[in-house]
């Protein structure tokens, strides 16, 4: 055969293969978008539970055992890994993700996406002409709030607008506690600590259940470390475990009775958590009562369908692997487990989609609901709530902020994250927006009335920059972090093993995960040490999602505020922030050490690690560490008095509930938003306990010259303490101290004391 022939033949080959993978790619990015509604007239009402438990058990009865197999997993592993991977490699988005249903028996499938900070849904023809969904700011951000009521506001937009985009299954809340800063998915969580993490996860389920998406609270259990994520074990005692990782996992359980759980990558105590019995049966079903289903974290959060099985595990995401038909049949024949077995996994997981699609919705949900005028003014309202101003001036200099709303002023905004479109990661909890407002474009807009110039500098030259500050009316110096520097960490499971196994990272790092440095980046360090001293009229504007080691500026700054990722309107909140439009009355949820050694043991690659029982502002109490900035701090634009500090009831039964009343003053010239925090006190203990832990909180307006007496209270059972030895919570009969107050450090508190009987 001639060279030419050959050549036309290969470029025949060529032009079919391109077809062909053409014709695949398409096919994954066109992925089927299924109907996740019942055709409610081919189903009987439901009016009891007990209809509902024999509409589930017969039409179990009428599956044969591959159909019952079928309801254990995503999708098949062909179609699932294709479209996941092509949708995110090729055109940088994730797919829903479709679970069971049965057409013979009229089951439809039901649809998840995540959703920490919005829908995390990227299909257009899924949202009709909408471009985007309402991008709210972390949740890390909204935990800085301490507002649960706006909590519940957001997770309303969030359903509603997943039902509009046919999403009814949701992995959303994240609530793993923040045990150490440099954890690189921190900003998907609420706080450190477990009472506030409870609070507000708990009315992120409910208002995602009232209008029937099924919550996932994730992940179940100890992940607070993410490069290592896929096979760290995380040795941790039985008091610890109940009193520190579980209690807001329980709470959302038992009082949001959460339709599922995802379970974590990693081991605890020796066991993967997607096989561990003793959290996914013995502790979740058998004491807290959980009738929902559990599904494992994606793609490697299985590794033996009979361990899994036996533990719990009702259904393999995203698709599958380890549950596979023969598999399941032979663990059948060898006795492993019975039919029986499948049964009751299949009963957890279609009763709960049976008990949500078939319920009467509140709303209908077009696409016109989505990203409506009213849901963007509440993520704006969400974004100015949760900034946190830490620093207003320094000794004996006047304040910084709020800036005067004069005209003919030069305000410079520096750095190179002032203009950049900067929400967060860009993992599970991703969102796509139809705009995002940046620092910059936030201030330039707001000094537009003010008749203002507007400069922007990207600090690619210090002296430049310098210069342009000390002539500046005022500064806003940008420095943080993007998803590239912290969130979910998008590495092969191969190369996370290996880093862990070595202890430390291999090759280049890849987008996102843990972070490696408490410091910021050395260019915005930089920056900041070149500008600190150049105008009295600067403030730092932190973008991030977790606290920093400040201590080599901290001093030396006129002010400092952490804005967070704040969101599409992030740059429209900040403006309102910094000229006084609104007050900031974001407190910090977690605390900031002096010292990166002041926080527990943190390793982003490691195989083992133990969690202690002190973390964040437990440690820093039990220690006598004072933090460069502690739990629940923030500062405002006026001033808050606390009087009055009274105890209706000072001598309770266990059964009992303290309640504490306190007023709380503004004795500034603006009006603004508190938060009053209350804190269980235990020095007379018999057994190691915190000096204090967070156990109520509320939020109030106040008039300039208001006072208002604030109500707090608190269940005697929830001063508990696990006793390992008697496997049960107790109630220590003894005197224990209340504070109250504007944070958690001791100056900032009232006390008293009370006894439990």
């Amino acid at each position: 055969m001639s060279i030419i022939k050959v050549a036309k033949w290969f470029g025949y080959l060529i032009v079919v293969l391109a077809l062909t993978v053409g014709y695949f790619v398409y096919q994954a990015y066109n992925y089927t978008v299924h109907n996740v509604e019942f055709d409610k007239e081919k189903f009987p009402s439901i009016s009891s539970e007990q209809d509902l438990n024999k509409l589930t058990n017969d039409l179990i009865g009428q599956m044969t055992l591959d159909e019952k197999i079928d309801q254990m997993y995503g999708v098949t592993m062909g179609e699932g890994a294709a479209t996941l991977g092509i949708n995110h490699l090729i055109f940088d988005r994730l797919p829903h993700f479709y679970v069971a249903g049965n057409e013979r028996l009229n089951l439809p499938r039901f649809a998840f996406s995540d959703g920490p900070r919005g829908v995390k849904s990227n299909k257009e023809r899924t949202m009709g002409d909408k471009k985007g969904v309402t991008s709210f700011p972390i949740s890390m951000s909204r935990g800085a709030s301490f507002d649960t009521e706006m909590e519940s506001r957001i997770y309303e937009v969030i359903a509603k607008e997943m039902r509009a985009s046919g999403v009814n299954y949701t992995g959303t809340p994240t609530v793993n506690l923040l045990r150490h800063p440099a954890w690189g998915r921190a900003q998907e969580v609420y706080s450190e600590d477990p009472w506030l993490m409870g609070e507000m996860g708990l009315e992120a389920t409910k208002s995602l259940q009232k209008h029937n998406v099924m919550s996932t609270v994730k992940h179940f259990a100890l992940n607070s470390i993410e490069n290592s994520r896929f096979v760290v074990d995380v040795v941790v005692d039985e008091r610890t475990l109940r009193e520190v990782y579980l209690p807001h996992f329980k709470k959302i359980v038992q009082e949001g009775n959460v339709a599922s759980i995802m379970s974590s990558y990693n081991k605890v105590n020796g066991v993967y958590a997607g096989n561990n019995k003793y959290l996914l049966t013995d502790i979740l079903r058998e004491e807290w009562g959980f009738e929902g289903f559990v599904i494992n974290d994606f793609m490697y959060g299985t590794h033996d369908a009979v361990e899994s099985i036996n533990a719990g595990l009702n259904v393999e995401m995203p698709f599958q692997q380890h549950y596979q038909h023969d598999t399941i049949k032979q663990a059948i024949a060898d006795g492993e487990f019975t039919e029986t077995r499948i049964d009751e996994l299949v009963f957890d997981t279609l009763k709960t989609q049976l008990k949500y699609g078939l319920a009467k919705d509140p709303m209908q949900y077009p696409d016109s609901i989505i990203a409506t005028p009213d849901s963007i003014a509440l993520t704006k309202e969400a974004a100015e709530k949760g900034m946190v101003l830490l620093k207003n001036g320094n000794a004996g200099a006047k304040k910084v902020l709020p800036f005067p709303k004069a005209s003919n002023q030069t305000i410079a905004v520096i750095g190179r994250l002032a203009d950049v479109e900067n929400t967060g990661d860009k993992g599970s909890s991703g969102t796509f927006e139809p705009y995002v407002i940046t620092p910059y474009q936030g201030i330039a807009d707001y000094n537009k009335k003010l008749g203002n110039k507007v400069i922007l500098d990207n600090a690619s030259d210090l002296n430049a920059s310098k210069k342009l500050a000390k002539n500046a009316d005022q500064v806003v110096v940008v420095v943080g972090y993007t998803y590239v520097d912290e969130g979910e960490f998008l590495m092969s499971s191969e190369a996370a093993n290996e880093a862990a196994r070595l202890g430390k990272r291999t090759g280049d790092k890849a987008e996102g995960g843990d972070r490696e440095n408490l410091k910021l980046l050395p260019e915005d360090e930089a920056l900041i040490k070149a500008l600190e001293k150049t105008n009295e009229n600067l403030v730092v504007v932190y973008v991030g999602g977790s606290g920093i080691d400040m201590s080599a500026w901290n001093d030396q700054v006129p002010a400092i505020l952490f804005s967070w990722y704040s969101g599409m309107e992030g740059g429209n909140a900040l403006a309102d922030i910094l000229y006084g439009d609104v007050n900031p009355s974001g407190k910090l949820p977690f605390s900031i050490a002096k010292q990166a050694s002041d926080y527990p043991y943190f390793t982003p690659y490691t195989e083992k690690i133990t969690y202690g029982y002190y973390h964040g502002y437990t440690l820093f109490d039990k220690e006598n560490i004072e933090p460069a900035y502690p739990f629940g701090f923030g500062l405002s634009y006026t001033n808050y008095d606390y009087s009055n500090l009274t105890i209706a009831n000072a001598d309770l039964s266990e059964n009992d509930s303290l309640n504490v009343s306190v007023t709380v003053t503004n004795s500034g010239e603006i009006a603004g938003d508190e938060i009053i925090q209350l804190y269980i006190g235990f020095a007379n203990s018999d057994v190691d306990r915190p000096v204090k832990l967070l156990r109520d909180f509320d939020r109030v307006s106040l008039d300039p010259g208001e006072s208002k007496v604030v109500e707090l209270e608190v269940a005697a059972e929830d001063m508990a303490w696990y006793n390992p030895d008697a496997k049960a919570w107790q109630v220590e009969k003894m005197n224990y101290e209340v504070y109250v107050g504007s944070s958690s450090a001791k100056q900032d508190l009232l006390k008293s004391n009370f006894n439990v009987q």
